[in-house]
């Protein structure tokens, strides 16, 4: 366990993650989400903390670990075609995970995932948390549209508006 890690999530102050992203880009982020989602089949989550606790970080709980935790407990995996995606945002670390249900899993590769959080972190580096937000949902997007493509019906199964942890 890295002591230094452990001091960081135990001491980050829970207003970190409105500074990171007020009221005004939450709700950006959730318009970004409900028009995603009239262009797919697809179910996209965003969800964002500021540090782990204690418990889970001394026994070594990795942002992925964390993330997949959250894609359960948020139940993005239950949507009608498997195709439930959550963006996980973990401030204290600087790290974001996509994890993607096993309908999308099938089509799209993790590595085009990890890009996109690649790319989200560096603009969240240079401290624009709702441009690279909203950049990364339209990325999603256009990978959602060109795999799950709407079949008809296509009611939105899961809430758009960002979670704060």
């Amino acid at each position: 366990m890295n002591s230094s890690r452990f001091f960081k999530h135990l001491f980050a102050p829970h207003w970190i993650v409105n500074r990171a992203f007020p009221r005004r880009a939450l709700d950006s982020i959730e318009a970004a989400i409900a028009a995603s989602e009239k262009t797919h089949d697809g179910e996209v989550r965003f969800a964002v903390e500021a540090g782990l606790h204690p418990l889970p970080l001394w026994r070594g709980q990795t942002p992925r670990q964390r993330a997949e935790e959250v894609f359960a407990a948020l139940r993005v995996w239950d949507t009608e075609h498997n195709s439930g995606v959550l963006i996980y945002v973990q401030l204290v670390d600087r790290r974001i995970e996509i994890v993607a249900d096993r309908g999308i899993s099938a089509k799209v590769a993790q590595t085009e995932w990890d890009a996109i959080c690649r790319r989200m972190e560096e603009a969240f580096r240079a401290g624009c948390f709702e441009q690279g937000a909203l950049t990364a949902v339209a990325e999603i997007t256009a990978l959602l549209a060109r795999h799950f493509p709407p079949g008809g019906a296509n009611p939105n199964e899961l809430p758009d508006r960002p979670v704060i942890l």
